[in-house]
């Protein structure tokens, strides 16, 4: 465990919802929690068909033009989150921790870490040993056919920090229809290979299984006391913080 003394932590289940309306509840909530008029909030979510590039990432690793995207309804945006290109679908877990890492470690390195951690005890689970792979992020595992210790990717990452407020967060692949990543040069590493769980296991699973030992294991590492809260009940503490903090100003004038 992290720490010692449980810290409290909402855990929010959007179910599916497209990317934009996500990016903006995340904006929203990084205010609010710069404002401490909520505490740390774990965003799970799927999403519909879309494909999302990094600050750091190149166009050129996008394999389908518009018009393909457009036939196969896969939206594509530009994002403020670290790295490159990936995509994002039903069947794939979609985690956003707005976190206040001041509360915790002013550390990036050490926070992705943390993710990443969380998700190969998830993965180990399932029997399977996932891992890092040294200078890239997201969590690895050995190819279907046993020829390479970790040369598929199940998991990739991408995060945000604004006043140490982080944002974005991780993707975990379940049940994710894997054919869509022909489209991209995933993670912007050329020959990587995207898996599943289901691919490796070679059986369903379904994503409620995955969020509760990701759920699980994030409450262990970060040291959190997890609070399931409703998408409504959120929101309304979200504005209600708003207008707490806006209407001195109000007055004032």
């Amino acid at each position: 465990m992290a720490n010692s003394a449980q810290k409290n932590c909402w855990l929010v289940d959007l179910g599916l919802i497209p990317y934009a309306p996500a990016c903006e509840l995340q904006h929203e909530l990084v205010e609010a929690r710069k404002a401490n008029t909520i505490p740390d909030v774990l965003l799970f979510c799927e999403h519909s068909h879309v494909i999302t590039l990094g600050r750091n990432g190149k166009r050129e690793h996008l394999r389908a033009n518009d018009r393909l995207l457009a036939q196969m309804q896969v939206e594509f945006h530009a994002t403020d989150r670290g790295g490159d290109i990936t995509y994002h679908g039903p069947g794939q877990i979609v985690g956003y921790p707005i976190l206040d890492l001041a509360d915790h470690r002013r550390d990036i390195r050490w926070y992705v870490e943390q993710l990443e951690e969380t998700m190969i005890r998830a993965t180990r689970d399932f029997g399977i040993e996932a891992q890092r792979v040294p200078g890239k992020h997201g969590i690895w595992v050995g190819s279907a056919d046993g020829t390479a210790a970790a040369e598929e990717k199940l998991a990739a990452l991408g995060v945000h920090l604004s006043r140490w407020v982080t944002s974005h967060g991780f993707a975990y692949n379940v049940s994710t229809d894997l054919r869509y990543f022909d489209l991209i040069v995933p993670c912007g590493i050329q020959d990587a290979r995207a898996t599943s769980l289901e691919r490796i296991l070679g059986r369903d699973v379904e994503t409620a299984e995955a969020k509760a030992r990701l759920s699980a294991h994030f409450a262990d590492v970060f040291g959190f006391s997890l609070t399931p809260v409703s998408r409504g009940a959120l929101e309304a503490t979200v504005a209600s913080g708003r207008k707490m903090l806006t209407e001195p100003l109000a007055a004032a004038v």
